[in-house]
């Protein structure tokens, strides 16, 4: 891809739109053709994160509470 330039203006305008679209990432890439919006993420909220690795069964949320316990104990030591 070949980086352009815009004015401080159109760089506005295109921010305003794409905060009415909830994306407040500062880097993005537009598909005009595809109609989508790339966004570059960098950092993620303890929400996105969660979100992303959906729910978890009884017995795997026991197991993993079993090794954070397990975890607590040996760093107690």
């Amino acid at each position: 891809m070949i980086p352009k330039k815009m004015d401080e203006q159109a760089a506005s305008e295109i921010k305003s739109i794409l905060q009415k679209l909830n994306i407040n990432n500062s880097r993005v890439l537009i598909d005009l053709e595809m109609q989508t919006v790339e966004v570059q993420e960098d950092d993620y909220s303890i929400d996105d994160l969660l979100e992303a690795a959906g729910s978890l069964t009884p017995e795997r949320g026991k197991e993993l509470l079993e090794e954070v316990n397990k975890s607590r104990e040996d760093w107690d030591l």
